[in-house]
């Protein structure tokens, strides 16, 4: 049987031994496909990416961001944080000034690289699938050291939000061919993005294939040679849309099937992320208003 003083000796030795563990290390694949090490889930994070930014609120850790890109702003909360450049190219001295302990970011940025031989922890994620997002959520929970339930219970918030929103599109709107332009270039969402697939969901469907990538740049005369039902733009791009070579001549245009999105609307339809039922609601009151009336086929043997 221990004595008291032995007892108290091996207490305190085991609390020494217990102090020297380090925190639960969390080790994470990113979409580049290097994986990455933290000794414990980051408390000072920088996202260069708004999706993510939106992500990691949502997850209820906006107090662990310190900085942003100039693009982030949802939620409000976000506001006061330090604005570090564009992400494809940030303020790389701005970004270490803040000392973060993990930086989220593209993986078409030039930054990580830069970022890494400064010593700086970098995971890149940049979800363009509806399968992309789910598996992104569940990613970052992870690096936050959160249960794999939290970024399940976004995903499963969204996809129910989708289901009711598509059952909500009336028959005769369903079926319309759309050309989503994403940015000016024109770079457009295609069907194998997660904007075509939510186009697929309401019952419509992208003019632009799979096969060209999710977000292709495109000649404007296939716009033309595809001729969509309605056409949906940012506002910021619509200037000038029916002084484009043809496009005066697309049904779409010429039967004011266009519709028109506020950078505000504009910023949550291209962001693969936690307010995408929100895009769905948005792309549902377009084709609700703006998709031609096709006529309903009865049912055979009837």
């Amino acid at each position: 049987m221990l004595r008291m003083r032995d007892l108290g000796v091996w207490l305190i030795a085991c609390l020494a031994v217990c102090a020297s563990v380090p925190a639960l290390a969390v080790q994470i694949t990113d979409d580049r496909g290097v994986t990455v090490t933290l000794g414990a889930p980051p408390q000072r994070i920088v996202s260069l990416l708004p999706s993510l930014t939106e992500t990691v609120c949502e997850l209820g850790q906006c107090q662990r961001l310190v900085g942003v890109d100039r693009y982030s702003n949802w939620p409000a909360s976000i506001g006061k944080l330090p604005r570090l450049g564009g992400g494809l190219d940030p303020n790389i001295e701005a970004v270490v000034a803040l000392k973060p302990d993990l930086v989220l970011l593209a993986t078409s940025t030039r930054a990580a690289q830069r970022l890494e031989a400064l010593g700086i922890k970098v995971v890149a994620l940049e979800p363009r699938s509806l399968a992309d997002v789910r598996r992104v959520l569940a990613q970052v929970a992870q690096v936050l050291g959160l249960p794999d339930t939290d970024g399940q219970r976004v995903w499963l918030r969204i996809e129910t939000a989708l289901g009711t929103i598509s059952q909500s599109i009336p028959p005769r709107s369903r079926g319309a061919s759309v050309y989503f332009e994403v940015s000016s270039g024109p770079y457009a969402a295609s069907e194998g993005s997660f904007i075509g697939e939510m186009l697929a969901r309401l019952g419509s469907r992208s003019v632009v294939p799979a096969s060209m990538g999710p977000f292709p740049k495109l000649n404007p005369e296939f716009v033309v040679r595809a001729d969509p039902d309605v056409i949906m733009i940012g506002d910021e791009n619509f200037a000038g849309l029916g002084g484009r070579p043809g496009w005066a001549g697309l049904r779409a245009v010429r039967d004011q099937r266009v519709c028109v999105f506020a950078p505000v609307q504009a910023d949550i339809l291209v962001r693969a992320g936690p307010r995408m039922a929100e895009a769905a609601r948005l792309m549902a009151g377009c084709l609700a208003t703006a998709a031609p009336r096709l006529p309903t086929v009865a049912p055979t043997g009837q």
